[in-house]
């Protein structure tokens, strides 16, 4: 890490002031982030049988997501309420290493997102034969290309050092005026780390949005509503969008600053532009659960239904009543208790009494229960209401 060790470098270089700013930031984007992306991966795996092959790259997202909110997030939320870099200088590299690996894994995950979205859209004859297989392997393929700049500092080929405001790890900007290796790091990174990969996306969905413009017969099959499957392509198109765009915001601030810092005197690099950058880096970890939650309409019914079986569920252990029945046991309990009895009151038991918050998620059925009575009439018997009952035989009966 070069002079990573001298104590002054893990001293916070802006005030406390901001460094309480970006601690509570930190924070806030820490719950967001492990529950969205927590959630959105428990949605996928519970309908991971129906996952098309684009959404494997949203799950792909959500795991890199997840991963740079649980390595970094929680060395960096103490750090910055304590002013200075809490940790040794083993966990500086391990937390450069996790910023670089995760990030990059993210940005060429939706590179390879939008490619196969321009590939099913403009090239229906290809992007039609994409299998799992096939996102399988480009999924392994997005790991194996940021595994390679995450580990190029661990080999002397770039730098990993504490960042300028002082209570973070990221890539040594500055190296790159004495190093050659490190020079040539740091171009290969902004080349194939940022421009290609922006290039690429801006490329494939304003080619997407071309061909659906100039030649709309072409693609009517993709967004047509006469299939499914060509409404989800087009939505998953529409929601990678937002993605990316989201991303890119996120991380352009930092790229700037970066190669301010690498390519000009870094020491004019104000330490509070550093620390501004990495708040809106770290940021980018909510956009896509946020997106897909919400704007998926397959992923929102499926969070919408797995929560409504979990508060059933904790509804029947606190309140200490049964299973609170879906609409087609309600209608069979209905049929089994008209059957069964000749008193009822048309709803289902719900053994170990009734719970006012189960109700609520029962769906509620337009049949008023009546109470029945059986009258007996010599051999012959009939049915009726008790309210048909004169108010004597009323107050008997009940």
């Amino acid at each position: 890490m070069g002079n990573a060790s001298e104590t002054s470098l893990f001293v916070s270089t802006i005030s406390e002031e901001q460094d309480v700013l970006m601690g509570a930031l930190y924070s806030i984007f820490f719950v967001l982030s492990l529950l969205g992306n927590s959630i959105l991966l428990f949605v996928a795996y519970r309908k991971r049988s129906s996952l098309k092959p684009a959404e494997f790259f949203i799950v792909n997202l959500s795991i890199s997501d997840l991963g740079m909110t649980v390595t970094l997030f929680p060395l960096a939320i103490p750090s910055a309420f304590a002013h200075r870099w809490l940790f040794d200088d083993l966990t500086c590299l391990y937390y450069a290493f996790c910023g670089v690996l995760f990030g990059l894994c993210s940005l060429t995950n939706l590179t390879i997102l939008s490619c196969v979205c321009c590939l099913k859209v403009c090239f229906p004859n290809y992007g039609n034969k994409f299998s799992p297989s096939h996102a399988h392997f480009l999924v392994v393929g997005a790991w194996c290309y940021a595994s390679i700049f995450a580990v190029g500092p661990l080999a002397h080929w770039g730098h990993y050092s504490p960042e300028p405001y002082g209570t973070a790890c990221c890539i040594n900007w500055d190296a790159p005026k004495s190093e050659l290796s490190a020079m040539t790091y740091i171009i290969c990174l902004f080349l194939f780390c940022y421009v290609v990969p922006c290039t690429i996306i801006f490329c494939s969905y304003a080619f997407i949005l071309l061909t659906v413009r100039g030649s709309r017969q072409a693609v009517q099959q993709h967004v047509s509503p006469q299939t499914k499957t060509a409404n989800a392509h087009t939505l998953i198109v529409k929601l990678s969008v937002a993605v990316c765009i989201g991303f890119l915001t996120a991380w352009s601030p930092y790229a700037v600053v970066a190669m301010w810092a690498a390519f000009s005197n870094f020491l004019l690099v104000p330490p509070f532009a550093f620390a501004l950058a990495a708040i809106f880096a770290k940021s980018s970890t909510i956009f896509n659960p946020v997106v897909y939650l919400l704007f998926k309409p397959n992923f929102r019914k499926s969070l919408c239904r797995d929560g409504a079986l979990f508060r059933r569920h904790l509804c029947s252990r606190v309140c200490g009543c049964g299973p609170c029945p879906t609409q087609k046991d309600s209608q069979r309990n209905n049929k089994d208790v008209s059957n069964s009895t000749r008193l009822s009151n048309g709803q289902p038991e719900c053994h170990g009494g009734a719970c006012r918050h189960c109700a609520g998620a029962v769906p509620r059925f337009p049949v008023t229960p009546q109470r029945t009575a059986c009258i007996l009439v010599g051999s012959s018997h009939s049915e009726v209401t008790v309210s048909q009952l004169s108010s004597k035989l009323q107050n008997d009966f009940l």
